[in-house]
């Protein structure tokens, strides 16, 4: 059974901004300067040659450890996205090095490598891959925290992040019950044309708001609206050479993000701490309203505790990554849904095109016109289930993963990583690893149906990463990008202000994120 195949541009592929770049073209599983290539070439991405010589020799003062996959002083390149090539992979294999600038990294490709890293355990040796990134150090981000703490500190504070978020609802009929509420509320704000940036943002934040701080915001809410462009901006510089090269070298000094101090990462983390203060005023402790009184309830109880995790920097850096998290990935994904969907929309059902089970008419056919979708519709509808795979699949929001270290010396496929060595597990890689999805490089849902049609797993599917550090929020995701969009095209019709075969969906900035490009849509009752 043919489920139609759309071919699509793999990440980089566009603009010289991949792997395709004259000077990446590593030996000896190293990336090092071709003979007679000009470090010029790199200076539409760095700033200038003077500081390109000097990451040069950095790198080449550096000893080569023998145990290490990297036999040579490679040339420092800015950015990681040329590592997901899958040329490199079947030239140099599964592990090999790159320099960050003067900074040597381990890069893990293919879904094999990456899952046995993130699953890695040896009673006999062991480690782990922990979170770390100066980036967020810089930002004052780490190290304490969920999503940035390591140890018996992380241990902590995932066990009571996973416990407090099922208490409230995660994966339950009572947050599934929040998101049909902005979904619907989102029906009802839609403007004509419109950029989907924060229209999409307003909505998916407050789910993950309602949780972590008890209430959700106005959609025009001046300091909210201000927060999502602190969100949105803070992803995106994720993903720029600054973030992977210059911010590791200079956490003292980090790169400055937007137009002054209200408008930095830094705001983020006091917006949380006003909250939990208001929290901490009125706290009633035989009534929690949220994931904040949980935490302040859990502090009275361990007060007494000189070791305890739960303090209040953990409390206001965890409670940051839930809102951030919950904020900018689910609602990125929906934005480069909702482009692809207008790229190819024989999957939505508009056109007599190559896909026999277009999204509106399983909808029309399982949930109706009438009756608000609900998470148990998705049984149901194999298709649009494949569908929404897909989509996180090609967007590959965070196609870097998160960037990780060991704990000791590590033997890992043949080599030997030393204590604190950095891992880059590219879980972009495993989304495209040609042995577990056949089309690696199109849009093809066929990737997640089996020959009757039938929804299939794929293992190679990894969007939340894998093993003990998988994002904390997957099923509160899983919930709200199913619902989000067969809430929107239950209702509506798709409609891009161009041609179909004009829309670039070659994201606009490509390192630890792919973020879609700017663009503006309308939507058409059905």
């Amino acid at each position: 059974m043919s489920h139609g195949v759309v071919p699509t541009p793999a990440a980089g592929q566009d603009g010289g901004r991949g792997w395709g770049h004259p000077l990446w073209s590593p030996a000896a599983k190293i990336p090092h300067r071709p003979p007679g290539a000009k470090a010029h070439h790199w200076s539409q991405v760095l700033p200038g040659r003077s500081i390109l010589a000097h990451l040069a020799h950095l790198s080449s003062e550096k000893d080569s450890s023998p145990s290490c996959p990297h036999p040579r002083p490679p040339f420092p390149v800015p950015s990681l996205l040329p590592a997901l090539s899958p040329q490199l992979k079947e030239k140099y294999g599964p592990v090999f090095t790159v320099y960050l600038g003067p900074r040597p990294v381990v890069v893990l490709c293919g879904h094999e490598a990456v899952k046995e890293a993130l699953q890695y355990v040896n009673e006999n040796a062991p480690s782990q891959l922990v979170s770390e990134w100066q980036l967020w150090r810089g930002w004052g981000w780490a190290p304490a925290g969920v999503a940035f703490a390591n140890g018996e500190r992380w241990r902590v504070l995932r066990r009571f992040s996973l416990t407090t978020l099922r208490n409230f609802g995660m994966g339950k009929r009572s947050i599934e019950e929040r998101i049909q509420e902005e979904a619907q509320c989102l029906l009802r704000e839609f403007p004509a044309p419109f950029d989907p940036t924060f229209f999409l943002s307003r909505t998916v934040s407050n789910v993950i708001s309602s949780v972590v701080f008890g209430h959700r915001f106005d959609y025009e809410d001046k300091r909210f609206l201000s927060l999502l462009h602190v969100i949105n901006e803070s992803f995106i510089q994720m993903s720029t050479p600054w973030a992977q090269v210059f911010i590791p070298a200079s956490e003292s000094h980090p790169a400055p993000l937007a137009r002054g101090p209200s408008l930095s990462p830094r705001s983020l983390k006091n917006f949380v701490a006003e909250q939990v203060r208001g929290n901490r005023e009125s706290l009633d402790s035989s009534n929690p309203r949220d994931f904040i009184d949980c935490f302040l309830i859990k502090m009275e109880q361990e007060r007494n505790d000189p070791l305890s995790e739960f303090n209040l920097k953990n409390l206001v850096l965890t409670a940051l990554n839930l809102f951030f998290a919950g904020t900018e990935t689910v609602s990125t994904t929906l934005r480069y849904g909702f482009l692809l969907l207008m790229k190819y929309p024989e999957v939505e059902g508009d056109g007599a095109g190559i896909l026999s089970h277009p999204v509106h008419e399983e909808i029309d056919r399982v949930i109706g016109r009438e009756r608000i979708p609900g998470i148990e519709d998705r049984m149901g509808m194999p298709y649009t289930d494949a569908v929404i795979h897909e989509i996180q699949r090609v967007t590959d929001i965070v196609p870097m993963g998160v960037p990780r270290a060991v704990t000791r010396d590590t033997h890992f496929r043949g080599y030997i990583l030393p204590k604190g060595t950095d891992v880059f597990p590219l879980l972009g890689s495993a989304l495209r690893d040609p042995k577990y999805f056949s089309c690696p490089d199109g849009f093809n849902p066929g990737h997640f149906l089996d020959d009757e049609g039938r929804f299939k797993k794929n293992e190679a599917f990894v969007p939340f990463a894998s093993g003990r550090r998988v994002c904390l929020g997957e099923a509160m995701a899983r919930m709200e990008l199913f619902l989000y969009f067969t809430t929107v095209l239950q209702s509506f019709s798709l409609r891009s202000l161009i041609p179909a075969k004009d829309i670039d969906i070659s994201p606009q900035v490509s390192g630890f994120s792919n973020i879609p490009p700017t663009y503006k849509f309308c939507v058409v009752p059905r």
